[in-house]
């Protein structure tokens, strides 16, 4: 049995002037102590949904609910809700403790309390020995930082977080990726992040929200999303996957056998069903699950490839299989040089075991 949700989006929507549509009857469970990502590209509504559980936008219809309360009618500074948000905005004029105790001196707490907390959480995010800094003193990394301890030493009961990390480099970003989840563990506060950054959703989240077009597509962990996106737009948000049309043949136990023009599929029924011979479906194939040989055998479709690109221990290769359907091969790079140049035909196949969707819409 599922755990009762801490907040709850009870077919929420939210219309802007000019009747532009942010949210359309969105329902959403979110669950006490989890590291949920709400993950799309722009305009998808992921931001919109933070916001409205932050109280910064009224829906114009629907409930906020945290705890099975309605807090829909509630100001941000009046529910258990913080944000961390993309540009920090700490008070320049402050140094890093005032900073850190602002939310905290607004409370009926001592002068005591208030340094003990700050102490705590200045600690906890690593940064115990910037107390009396400078805010123009820090790094990017620092800063955000002590937007997180600000955020925190309030214990609210849900941290929301929009693009936290999209202002660091790459080497910092990844290595916040890692401080994020070590923070949120450690806490057992819910934490809710924006990002249009699929990998760092896929890397820290316990569960992943996509969205488009205002509306949730697939909610799942993330091995679930990219072994098994429910529809077409999932499968190509997250990672690569190729979008074969392909031609159902037959059964083979409980693989489902299909033909992407020559090239023989497999895939696994999400509800045992199978379609009629002959019927055409999406399957989709993620780049790792292609093998490419030189020769051409059972089982093999030719592919001509029109680029090379390099991935470190892997080569991508970017192809077409017969009448110009696109695929992408992702294959190992071998140290005496790599066996395909463009313009070569490789002949590829689907890797035994490979677990493909068949996609809806």
């Amino acid at each position: 049995m599922a755990p009762d949700p801490l907040v709850r989006l009870q077919a929420v929507s939210k219309v802007f002037p000019g009747g532009i549509v942010g949210l359309d009857a969105v329902d959403l469970d979110i669950v006490g102590g989890e590291f949920l990502t709400l993950l799309g590209p722009s305009g998808c509504g992921k931001t919109t949904s933070l916001r409205v559980i932050a109280g910064f936008e009224s829906p114009s219809s629907g409930k906020v609910l945290l705890d099975g309360r309605d807090i829909t009618a509630l100001r941000p500074f009046d529910r258990p809700v913080n944000t961390v948000f993309q540009d920090y905005a700490l008070f320049p004029h402050m140094n890093v403790a005032e900073n850190v105790g602002f939310g905290l001196s607004l409370r009926k707490l001592s002068g005591a309390e208030q340094s003990k907390r700050v102490g705590e959480a200045l600690d906890m995010v690593g940064l115990a020995d910037k107390l009396n800094a400078r805010v123009s003193e820090l790094s990017g990394g620092q800063r955000q930082r002590v937007a997180l301890a600000r955020a925190i030493v309030c214990e609210p009961r849900v941290l929301l977080l929009d693009e936290p990390l999209s202002a660091l480099d790459a080497h910092l970003r990844e290595q916040m990726q890692v401080e994020l989840k070590r923070l949120q563990s450690r806490l057992g506060t819910t934490f809710v992040m924006v990002t249009h950054d699929q990998t760092e959703a896929l890397s820290i989240s316990d569960r992943i929200v996509v969205m488009n077009k205002g509306r949730i597509e697939q909610i799942a962990p993330p091995a679930t999303l990219y072994d098994r996106p429910a529809t077409t737009f999932v499968a190509s948000f997250i990672g690569t996957m190729n979008l074969l049309q392909s031609r159902f043949v037959g059964r083979d136990g409980d693989r489902l056998r299909f033909a992407a023009g020559a090239l023989p599929l497999e895939a696994m029924p999400e509800n045992g069903e199978a379609p009629s011979t002959g019927a055409m479906r999406i399957i989709g194939v993620r780049p790792e699950d292609l093998l490419a040989t030189t020769k051409a055998t059972a089982g093999t479709a030719p592919a001509r490839v029109n680029s090379i690109v390099f991935h470190g221990r892997t080569l991508r290769l970017h192809a077409e299989l017969e009448k110009g359907a696109p695929v992408v091969i992702d294959a190992p790079r071998q140290a005496e040089g790599f066996q395909f140049s463009v313009g070569d035909v490789a002949h590829i196949s689907l890797r035994p075991g490979a677990n493909c969707p068949v996609l809806s819409g």
